[in-house]
């Protein structure tokens, strides 16, 4: 009896995993976004799509601004996100690996993660070959022309010094001005966000430029926030995976079909 309840226990794990084909990228949840209560609500729609994905799910990409602010002190980390993180905690006992791309709102990430979910933190970005095709994967901010104020804060928030003056400071008087930045922030105030046309759409631009240098079958990008899938050329793709604010937006990988596709929340 014993012997047979084993069996049929190894049979239904290993089974299931072998229905998991399915290979999905989503980015900008912004969880502890203000106001605080809709990032509760979303959170919750957060998790019912994992829920729902686990199931068939072979890797799962998050990339970058999953968090509106993350930084991890030696011993400390923003609290919050507990049925989010545990939700990963989840899915990676499962076995699915977990790689998670660091934002321009969570680019504090350091090895917490790593240690806790054992997910792949990446920095910037990541080639990747998935059933012959070839993907390059960022989180979009910095790239292309332009934008040099950005780009030299990025810069200073990056290097490890001003990591280490930051850290200096106590963690209420640190993750409270952040806070208040975020209050600040495109998300918070609502702006509308419109497709510019591809000749303006920095991130297209940008795919463009490298697909003149290497040939990429698809582009996937977050930071835009607007959810748009465009044909570079016959056999290249930009997408940019859109937001968890307005657009409950998500790309899935089939072996064969990339598709942008949209989660509807349940109550």
């Amino acid at each position: 009896m014993e012997a047979n309840f084993v069996f049929a226990s190894i049979f239904f794990r290993f089974g299931h995993m072998s229905t998991r084909k399915k290979i999905y990228f989503a980015s900008d949840f912004h969880l502890g976004s203000y106001p605080l209560e809709h990032s509760r609500e979303r959170e919750r729609s957060i998790i019912q799509w994992l829920d729902a994905i686990k199931v068939d799910a072979a890797e799962l990409y998050l990339v970058g601004d999953i968090f509106d602010f993350w930084f991890e002190y030696t011993t400390v980390v923003p609290k919050g996100y507990i049925r989010f993180l545990g939700k990963l905690a989840e899915i990676a006992d499962l076995g699915i690996p977990i790689t998670l791309f660091k934002g321009n709102h969570d680019m504090w990430m350091f090895d917490y993660l790593k240690k806790e979910l054992n997910v792949q933190i990446v920095d910037n970005e990541l080639e990747l070959v998935l059933d012959n095709k070839l993907f390059y994967i960022h989180h979009g901010d910095g790239l292309g022309s332009g934008d040099y104020k950005y780009k030299l804060l990025k810069k200073v928030f990056r290097s490890r010094f001003c990591q280490w003056l930051f850290a200096r400071l106590h963690p209420n008087l640190g993750i409270g001005i952040a806070t208040r930045w975020s209050k600040h922030s495109r998300l918070s105030n609502n702006e509308d966000e419109k497709f510019l046309g591809e000749d303006k759409e920095w991130l297209i631009g940008y795919a463009k430029e490298l697909e003149s240098k290497q040939h990429h079958d698809f582009y996937l990008f977050g930071h835009r926030h607007l959810p748009y899938d465009v044909k570079l050329n016959p056999e290249s793709r930009v997408v940019n995976l859109g937001e968890w604010i307005n657009y409950y937006t998500y790309a899935v990988w089939d072996g064969e079909t990339l598709s942008l596709e949209k989660w509807e929340k349940k109550s």
